[in-house]
């Protein structure tokens, strides 16, 4: 698939596993356990470097072989990932598994050029063959010192559990996903199916630069989807609903498991009743929350630098320049707490914070990693990320989202003799340099004189990026980030996002309905 051209879907199922070695799993954790045990030397400054099993002075000669030809820029990414999924499907589990993925990942950036090599073996003659391949990858003249000592960064939290992932055992994760099944079965006597995924992640990241910065993390992740498929009058339909973020085992609460149940449950039931709406151009109001992948896909890509740094993006020449009405403000967030988003401190070592991209209508900013900041004379963003140690990281989004506008959703209800309302999404295609787009529409309204009428479903709304924002012409507030587990994906690289919205109406856009 080309850079330019993106499709994404809200995935219906858990991602599958890069390894699945109990044992692997159990030899990392002795590791930790024997290198703490032993008395012989004493304890690092870093429990991570004691994870990986490394030292100052293995980062040391690493980043030094790394440099030897020059460089503007050095990391060093180590990353462990852990991960467990477990499958239910009428109340049986059906699969359950733990997959282990651990490496490190050598960055060295000489003017234009990016050298990179990664290794799953943390042995020092590993890093170093990887340090060379990397090194030669990117030659010019150029020289760095390389870091004589390492500093120890201190980062915000925003995500820390009251109890890791790794103390949570089967016992106490089945006991939810019954209970979720239980209300969903018994939600309405047409649900026939219930099936359940889920997916507990942690994550540990340690990141050593040419600065002498060293930065570590645990990250954690979790989701829990439900899908149900109904029955009734011969019509067989389907739908789903999720709950996700970096959280812990406490936040399945009571609460959010009815939620999550009685929403797959409402959007399946809906189906029976709702038909496609007619086709045409016509207002679209976009529903608080889910809608925000539109802001993510047709606008926020648009908004990374390197697709602005290319060229290749319509929002080049854009800063600056009024790109929406005064009342639309647009933000792009790594510091919201426990969001899929969320991020203590970018991949490359900086820290994150909230990016404005849109204020009052005027675009201010670009979404800048390392690379991307250098070549236009700023301030990183925090939003150099990648999917693995395995990958080079780039500009991407983290919770992307519009502020509150001065409306209310009554309002822009009331305001339309005829539209539809967009409330769940769950395909699409996107261009990122013209910004044109179609969305798939599972669940919808149709709005007649003021008021909402009737359920739609399956269709499509076509337009373009830059052209849609400059056609919002109310927005509600009632803005929030959508809890469905999003991922995005950009040049082969897959990260989790959040995405938000108010409720916002777009006076003219495509529907592909019924003619």
């Amino acid at each position: 698939m080309s850079s330019s051209r993106r499709r994404f879907l809200q995935g219906a199922a858990l991602g599958t596993a890069t390894l699945t070695l109990p044992g692997f799993l159990a030899g990392c954790g002795n590791k930790v356990a024997l290198a703490t045990a032993s008395g012989d030397a004493p304890a690092p400054p870093n429990p991570f470097l004691t994870w990986f099993g490394v030292d100052e002075a293995m980062l040391r000669q690493v980043l030094a072989e790394l440099t030897g030809n020059g460089a503007d820029l050095a990391d060093l990414y180590f990353q462990y990932r852990r991960s467990n999924s477990i499958s239910m499907e009428d109340g049986i589990v059906n699969q359950a598994s733990s997959s282990v993925d651990e490496g490190v990942g050598l960055r060295v950036v000489v003017g234009d050029q990016t050298g990179y090599a990664y290794t799953e073996d943390l042995s020092l003659p590993a890093m170093l063959a990887a340090a060379r391949t990397a090194r030669a990858i990117a030659r010019e003249a150029s020289t760095v010192i390389p870091p004589q000592a390492f500093e120890f960064l201190a980062l915000p939290d925003h995500y820390a559990l009251t109890v890791p992932w790794a103390e949570v055992g089967i016992s106490r994760k089945l006991p939810l996903l019954e209970s979720v099944e239980a209300q969903a079965r018994a939600g309405d006597p047409a649900v026939k199916k219930v099936r359940i995924s889920w997916n507990d992640t942690e994550e540990r990241v340690l990141v050593a630069d040419h600065r002498g910065h060293i930065h570590t993390d645990s990250r954690p992740m979790t989701r829990l989807w439900v899908s149900i498929t109904a029955e009734k009058d011969g019509q067989t339909v389907s739908n789903a609903s999720n709950l996700a973020g970096r959280q812990g085992v406490d936040w399945y609460t009571e609460e959010s498991l009815t939620r999550v149940a009685a929403e797959a449950v409402d959007r399946t039931m809906r189906l029976f009743e709702a038909t496609r709406p007619p086709a045409g151009e016509m207002p679209v109001v976009l529903a608080a929350g889910a809608s925000g992948i539109l802001l993510h896909e047709a606008i926020g890509h648009g908004m990374e630098a390197d697709f602005n740094r290319k060229g290749t993006s319509i929002y080049s020449e854009m800063l600056g320049k009024k790109v929406a009405p005064d009342f639309v403000t647009i933000v792009d967030s790594g510091v919201e707490p426990g969001e899929r988003g969320a991020l203590n401190f970018d991949d490359e070592g900086n820290p994150v914070e909230k990016t404005v991209l849109v204020q009052d209508g005027v675009m201010r900013s670009y979404l800048h990693d390392n690379i991307s900041a250098k070549h236009y004379g700023v301030q990183p963003t925090g939003s150099g990320r990648r999917e693995s140690f395995r990958h080079s990281p780039m500009p991407r989004m983290r919770c992307t989202y519009m502020e509150n506008g001065p409306h209310s959703r009554d309002e822009i209800i009331a305001s339309l003799e005829r539209g539809i309302i967009a409330e769940t999404f769950t395909n699409g295609q996107v261009q990122i340099g013209a910004g044109d787009y179609t969305f798939y529409i599972k669940n919808g309204w149709l709005i007649e004189n003021g008021k909402v009428t009737a359920p739609i479903k399956d269709c499509n709304i076509i337009g373009n990026g830059p052209e849609t924002l400059r056609n919002v012409t109310m927005a509600a507030n009632d803005a929030r980030l959508d809890t469905g587990g999003w991922t995005c994906g950009k040049n082969g690289q897959s990260v989790p996002v959040s995405q938000g919205l108010p409720t916002v109406l777009v006076s003219k856009m495509t529907v592909g309905g019924v003619s």
